[in-house]
């Protein structure tokens, strides 16, 4: 049966398709449907012959064998091979090799593009955001020739976009998905931050500023901790930039979203104070280290903006430093303390 082998091998080879897989692909998908023929032998193999442009059918029947008392039920044997290759079997067959080489050229393609992004998880990059009206709960990233995917789990509450806008999106995870290759981004990840900042502040690329942590509720505010590894390098200065020329690029890609710079510190209690900021805390006292919970003393008139709209500041502060923080009145403490003093000198 012809079949123009040469011909296909010259075109997997352009999509980087060797020619062996492209046969054994091949043999298989035609064993296949000889079998779903009538009066198929089940045992058959295909056999191809690039120069002749041909392949054949090689098939064997079962021989019963003999049964004795030692073996009442033996196995069939397999006598020995025929030509079986069906005289109309030519337009199935061109119809299976179709259909082999589209699956295969799908394949090195999906190949290739999970291969180029496999390397990006993790990443910030740019793409073009393209409506989809038959998908309206996610949004579609074109990044180069390829598509992402923006869920709505991944999007910034508030946040619109616009076809044709370009956008910087994190990329959260490449899979490979039941119709290719999986990209799915993210504008609310915490570590969308971080790659905005590592693209404004040399500091952080040479690693004489780091990172420590990152604290986000994405279109409202982000809290950031960090430190310096240089002597002489000021941490947050480096973050903020000549007039605060870095810190306000990074809110350009965010939209209305704050921002709070502080200070990391090892010390517990001194993280917890700075994580407060813009609240100046005039204490803190560590409850229990194994437990990470702590009471941080706010004078009165700061009150409001430790704790913030709708506990925003205090809620961003625990989950920057992975401390339970209460609030009190440092006012309130000092009269407590006061009194409990004047209680035990009186006895």
């Amino acid at each position: 049966m012809e079949l123009d082998l040469s011909g296909m091998h010259r075109l997997a080879a352009e999509q980087g398709i060797d020619p062996e897989t492209l046969d054994a692909a091949l043999s298989e998908a035609l064993r296949l449907a000889y079998l779903k023929t009538p009066h198929a032998a089940r045992h058959a193999r295909i056999e191809l012959d690039e120069r002749a442009g041909t392949f054949t059918v090689w098939a064997q029947d079962e021989i019963p064998g003999d049964p004795t008392e030692e073996n009442p039920h033996p196995a069939p044997t397999l006598g020995e091979e025929y030509d079986d290759t069906p005289r109309d079997f030519g337009r199935l067959a061109a119809a299976t090799a179709r259909q082999v080489i589209t699956q295969l050229f799908r394949k090195a393609e999906d190949d290739k593009i999970f291969g180029a992004f496999s390397g990006q998880k993790g990443k910030l990059v740019t793409g073009i955001v393209q409506q989809n009206a038959k998908d309206p709960s996610n949004v579609h990233i074109a990044i180069g020739e390829v598509e992402a995917i923006l869920p709505r789990r991944e999007q910034v509450p508030g946040e619109r976009y616009r076809h044709g806008e370009r956008l910087r999106v994190y990329v959260v995870n490449v899979a490979r998905g039941l119709k290719g290759p999986e990209i799915v981004v993210s504008r609310s990840h915490p570590e969308l931050v971080r790659q905005l900042f590592e693209r404004e502040v040399p500091e952080l690329v040479s690693g004489a500023v780091s990172i420590m942590a990152i604290a986000r509720e994405a279109g409202a505010r982000t809290k950031i901790a960090v430190r310096a590894n240089t002597e002489g390098v000021n941490p947050k200065g480096a973050l903020i930039g000549p007039g605060g020329a870095r810190v306000r690029a990074v809110m350009e890609n965010l939209g209305p979203e704050k921002i709070d710079i502080v200070d990391w510190s090892a010390d517990p209690a001194r993280f917890v104070a700075s994580a407060l900021s813009p609240a100046v805390a005039t204490g803190v006292q560590v409850i229990s280290e194994k437990n990470k919970t702590a009471i941080a003393f706010i004078h009165d008139d700061q009150l409001s903006l430790a704790i913030g709209k709708e506990g925003q500041n205090a809620r961003l502060a625990a989950k920057l430093t992975g401390w339970k923080i209460g609030i009190e009145s440092a006012e309130a403490h000092a009269r407590k303390a006061a009194a409990e003093a004047k209680a035990a000198d009186a006895e």
